[in-house]
Formats: C-alpha cells, structure tokens, sequence
C-alpha cells in the first residue's frame, strides 16, 4: 500500500449480540480496498451479526457483511467503480462490468437484501440508496435508524 492516497471517509464495524448493538470504528486502511475491510472485520469475534458500513469521501457507500460463505456486498452507486478502488473491488468481487465512462446514472450493485434479517428489507434500503441528495453518511445514518442502532452510530460519528 505504500503511496497509496489515503481516501476520506470513514468505516465501521456494527455488531449485534445478544439483542444488543455496538458500533466500533474500523482503521482507515478499510477504506482503501475491500479486502482491508473484509480482513478488519472478520478479525471481530462475536456470536452475533457483523457488519461494516463504509462512508467513502461523501460519494457512496458499502455494507460488507462478511460470512463463511464468502462477503456479501452492496455499492451505493456503481459508477464509484470508476474513480475509487474499493468500489472496483466490490464490482470485481460481485462479478459486474463497471459502467461506462459517460453513464451519468446512479444505481446500486450488490445485495439489497444484505439487512433484511435485521429489520431493513431490500424494497426500503433500496429507497434509502435513491435518497441521491443526501449525503452517504445522512444515508447510513437512515440504515442505522431503520435497523436500531441510530444512537450508538450517532455517538461513534461524534467521537470520530
């Protein structure tokens, strides 16, 4: 990773245990590429759901939620895949061409269904993601309130 640009934004890992949220912020490095962030958060042991959402320089997002089964996956807006890495990484590993250069459209890839079992169906995170005037933090911000960890997300956005 050496000379590698550092990409602003932030990354954290959401746990649910014994019907209890926690939030933790993952090392900026998560940012950089999927794998970072896939290897951060499998290094979180918990009995529980484990996922991370990834606030990319106030242009997209990704929730990876990682499983023995391999990663599943969601890119707020595929064209990202053009101009950032962790978003080809997620196209990559999701088996998608990335858009052409001159597609002005924003759409997501990946799993809308990725937080169906935690309160959040795909018809709702998919009109979370078409909210293309909010910012992808405001985004997550929505998810977090939807599925029930609002407070804690908020509290760890404070202190970061």
């Amino acid at each position: 990773m050496a000379g590698q640009e550092a990409v602003a934004g932030f990354a954290v890992a959401v746990v649910r245990e014994d019907g209890r949220w926690r939030c933790t912020a993952l090392d900026a490095s998560a940012l950089s590429g999927l794998d970072a962030a896939i290897t951060a958060l499998t290094k979180i042991r918990s009995t529980g759901a484990i996922f991370g959402l990834l606030a990319v320089d106030e242009e997209f997002f990704v929730i990876v939620r990682p499983s023995p089964r391999g990663a599943s996956l969601l890119l707020s807006d595929a064209a990202a895949a053009l101009d950032y890495d962790i978003a080809a990484d997620v196209l990559d590993m999701l088996r998608v061409d990335p858009p052409d250069e001159e597609d002005e459209s924003i759409w997501p890839e990946g799993d809308l269904e990725i937080l169906a079992d935690l309160g959040l169906p795909g018809v709702e995170l998919e009109v979370i993601v078409g909210e293309v005037d909010n910012y992808p933090d405001e985004q997550l911000q929505m998810i977090a309130q939807r599925c029930g960890f609002a407070d804690q997300f908020a509290a760890l956005l404070d202190d970061m």
